[in-house]
Formats: structure tokens, C-alpha cells, sequence
């Protein structure tokens, strides 16, 4: 009987992850009926650089904040999509949409696959830096174990940039048929933050044995799978899905909204610049460099108002104890008991200094990449 009661409760936890997904998308769906006619309104259409504007969907954190408009390959997706006659099986028709989708984009998927593994790969010790300064570490800076866990993370990290990529096209044709009247900027950064919440069930068991890895308790990825398992089943590798979904929603906002306001400014000056030289302000638009380098002054600026989620989410992955309770409150109301305001913000200077760099060899490797495989076309 008590294995029986064990199984059960198990399940139940390995279920209520996708129980949460379903009802965040729900809520978002909701929340955008409301939303629409009184923010709509004040939101323009926005145009970014479709190199910029693709790569962000692939969803780094450093990049994101340029997905709002799509360019290139998207575009093509979106017509293809809309084209589709509906099928008699919803479930079949997103199936064979999402597939499109992927198919459509290969090659930028590809591009963005290789660029952010090299990304990720270089900036990884900084990372693991970050996780043992949140984790109150005495040795952070050591050495030793500073690529922990980058395999998992990068087998994680690669398909949870396709479903990104996937999901956000899906749930954008969705909204824009279903309120043909709303702005599309809005419905855009909706449809954002959908397929991050899609995504992040993929992502999130990588995240949890990453960071277990990072922290030095289990010693490869194989005994971190074990002992998780025997622990507590599949629910041990969705620990902390809350705090993933806590820190995500309001950094992808928050990028979203530093992005495009950092954005405007440099082109308002850039149009200044050149009100002698060209009339056409249309003209005026962010190259890849400027491009990156807006993202990354807005990643960096999200990551540093969202370090306390993020510190919140790595203890409550890394919590084997039971000591921060589970939830994000009980997770947040211990760390200012134990360490005050400021124990929110531990490991904040490498948590930005991670974005900026990323961003920069994330662009770099991504436009190589893609100029490599249009030469061999």
C-alpha cells in the first residue's frame, strides 16, 4: 500500500507541471481579451532586422528581446501557415502546423542550433559561477568543475529552441486570427512568452540536473538522473518548474519592452543623424552589430531586475532538503530572513555580465553560419 501511495503521489507531482503549462496559456489567452483594448491602442507596429528577429525566437536570453516582428524565413512561415485548410483533428493540425513551421525555418534553426551551442559552451563557466554564488558557495571562483553538466544542458537547450520556435509561430497565427483588430506588437510578445512556457516543459529537467551539476552534489549527469529518480520520481526533474516560470515570464517583458524602447532611441538618433544625408526614414534600420548590441543592454538590464527570480529558481532546484519550502514564496520569504534584501540579488554581477558577451557571440556565429550554408546552396 505504501508503494502504491508513493506511485501515486509521484505521478501526481510529475503531472502538475503540465497542468500548470496548460492553465498559464490558458490565463495568457485570457488575460490578451482584456488587455487588448486598452493597451493595443498604444502600441505601434514595430520593424527590426529580420537576422535579429529570428535568432531571438530561438530563444537565448541575451537575443530574445527582438522577437517581436519576423523577417526572412518567418514570413514565409506565417503564409504558408494561414494557407492550410484546417483539419478535422485540432490536435493533428497543430502537429502538422508545428512541423511546417520547423520545416520552413530549417535553415535558420540550424544556423541558431550552432550558434547558441558555441554561445553557451563559452560563456558556461560564468554560468556555473552565478549558481554557486546564489547557492552562498565560499568557493565560487574555483577552478575546478566550472563545465559541469554542459552537456545536459546543451542536449536541453538545442530542442527546447525548436519547440520555442515552433509553439510561438502556432500560438501567433492564433492570435492574430482570433483578434484580427488587436495590434499585432502585442499579440506578438503574447505568443512570446506562450512558447517559452512551452517550451520550458522540455527544458526544465536539463535545468534541474545542470545545476545540481554546477553545484558539486552529484558528480556526473548519469548519477544525477539516478538520484533524482529515486528520490522523487519524475516529478524531482520538474522541481522549481515554478520558479522557471516566475523568472522567465517577467524577463522575457521585461526584455521585450527594454528592447524596443532601446531600439527606438538609437534609431530616433540615427535618423537625426542622417536627416541631411537621406529624406527616407524608412530607410533607417538596426544592422546585426546594432541590432546586438541592443539586445544585449536589454538582456542585461532584465537579467539584473529579475537576479531575485533567478536566485529563487536555482534554490529551489537545488534544494535537496526541503528547506526552502517548495514554492516561490516560502523560497523568498527564508532568503530575506537569512540573508535580507540583498540575498536577492547574490550573483547578479556575473548573471549580467553572462548576457552581453552571449549575445554578441551568439550573433556573430549565427550570421557565419548562415552565410556559410547560403554559399553552399
Amino acid at each position: 500500500m505504501a508503494v502504491a501511495n508513493r506511485s501515486s503521489y509521484q505521478l501526481c507531482r510529475g503531472k502538475a507541471p503540465f497542468l500548470s503549462l496548460l492553465l498559464l496559456c490558458r490565463l495568457l489567452i485570457s488575460v490578451q481579451i482584456v488587455a487588448s483594448k486598452s493597451i493595443c491602442p498604444h502600441l505601434q507596429p514595430i520593424k527590426c532586422h529580420p537576422s535579429s528577429a529570428l535568432t531571438a525566437t530561438i530563444g537565448t536570453a541575451a537575443t530574445k528581446a527582438a522577437l517581436l516582428p519576423r523577417g526572412g524565413g518567418a514570413s514565409k512561415i506565417s503564409s504558408a501557415t494561414s494557407a492550410t485548410p484546417a483539419a478535422s483533428n485540432p490536435l493533428a493540425e497543430i502537429l502538422s502546423s508545428f512541423v511546417r513551421t520547423v520545416l520552413s525555418a530549417r535553415s535558420h534553426l540550424a544556423a541558431a542550433a550552432v550558434a547558441r551551442f558555441v554561445s553557451m559552451f563559452v560563456m558556461y563557466p560564468v554560468d556555473t559561477i552565478k549558481t554557486r554564488m546564489q547557492m552562498k558557495q565560499a568557493d565560487a571562483f574555483r577552478a575546478s568543475g566550472l563545465f559541469n553538466g554542459v552537456a545536459g544542458s546543451l542536449v536541453g537547450q538545442v530542442p527546447y529552441g525548436v519547440l520555442t520556435f515552433g509553439s510561438y509561430e502556432i500560438y501567433k497565427q492564433y492570435l492574430l486570427n482570433r483578434f484580427p483588430h488587436a495590434r499585432p506588437a502585442f499579440l506578438y510578445a503574447i505568443a512570446a512568452m506562450m512558447g517559452d512556457i512551452t517550451g520550458s516543459g522540455w527544458l526544465c529537467p536539463s535545468e534541474v540536473m545542470k545545476q545540481l551539476l554546477q553545484a558539486g552534489i552529484y558528480p556526473s549527469m548519469g548519477a544525477a538522473m539516478k538520484g533524482i529518480w529515486e528520490k522523487s520520481g519524475l516529478g524531482g526533474f520538474y522541481q522549481g518548474y515554478t520558479g522557471v516560470l516566475a523568472r522567465d515570464v517577467p524577463f522575457r517583458v521585461a526584455q521585450l519592452t527594454t528592447f524596443e524602447v532601446t531600439k527606438s532611441l538609437y534609431l530616433r538618433a540615427k535618423r537625426s543623424q542622417s536627416a541631411g544625408v537621406s529624406k527616407d526614414d524608412s530607410a533607417v534600420s538596426l544592422c546585426v552589430l546594432e541590432a546586438a548590441i541592443c539586445g544585449a543592454i536589454a538582456g542585461s538590464f532584465s537579467a539584473a531586475i529579475t537576479n531575485p527570480l533567478d536566485r529563487i529558481k536555482t534554490l529551489m532546484m537545488t534544494d535537496t532538503t526541503g528547506a526552502y519550502g517548495g514554492s516561490v514564496g516560502t523560497c523568498a520569504a527564508k532568503i530575506l530572513k537569512d540573508d535580507g534584501l540583498a540575498g536577492l540579488f547574490a550573483g547578479v554581477v556575473p548573471r549580467v555580465a553572462y548576457i552581453a558577451p552571449t549575445v554578441c557571440i551568439f550573433f556573430v556565429t549565427y550570421e557565419f553560419v548562415q552565410q556559410k550554408m547560403n554559399k553552399s546552396e
